[in-house]
């Protein structure tokens, strides 16, 4: 077999096989979603929200994304040229963790004042300290504002329904099993 065939067959089972894997995934292009969707449960997950379009032609101004109420600690990433602003929540009853109490948490982050053209792709980045529970969903409802119009991205799975199967889904992570707590963590770790 010469060498040029064996290079055009691996490409095309490359190629065959990624798209196969796209195709039975079931998750829909062109939707904002969460770039890396493994969390460990109980720790810090870096959080991508990737927006890969505008709004029907129109170019990104603003992403607003919704901290779920499972996240109390989340830092949100300074973008270079976008303005970061945040809403806060109460919390009731305020959580206490490393020896510090916190009465609130950032419930909205948004990034504002900049232009992602129709065909551009960014990231929205933050870290999230993620739950204690294991092989959960978490969603991020996403709102990306453009010059005309907006896109919500909003819907959360119900019943037999694939994420990908809406027009707008709201982009998640999934967390895993929990880490040993310290105390029970022995040396080898």
């Amino acid at each position: 077999m010469s060498r040029r065939f064996a290079t055009a067959t691996a490409a095309a089972a490359f190629t065959t096989a990624l798209t196969l894997s796209v195709i039975g995934s079931g998750y829909a292009w062109g939707h904002a979603l969460s770039v890396d969707k493994d969390a460990p449960a109980g720790r810090w997950h870096l959080v991508q929200i990737g927006i890969p379009h505008g709004c029907a032609g129109s170019p990104t101004t603003a992403v607003r994304i919704r901290i779920p109420d499972d996240i109390f600690m989340v830092r949100p990433e300074v973008k270079a040229g976008w303005e970061l602003t945040t809403k806060m929540r109460q919390m009731d009853p305020p959580i206490t963790s490393e020896g510090v109490t916190y009465t609130q948490s950032i419930d909205e982050v948004t990034w504002s004042g900049n232009t992602l053209g129709d065909l551009e792709f960014d990231r929205f980045n933050m870290l999230a300290l993620m739950p204690r529970k294991e092989n959960a969903t978490i969603y991020f409802l996403t709102i990306q504002e453009c010059e005309t119009g907006e896109n919500k991205w909003v819907e959360i799975p119900e019943g037999d329904r694939s994420w990908g199967s809406y027009a707008h889904p709201a982009p998640f992570v999934q967390t895993g099993t929990l880490p040993p707590r310290p105390e029970t963590a022995t040396a080898a770790e």
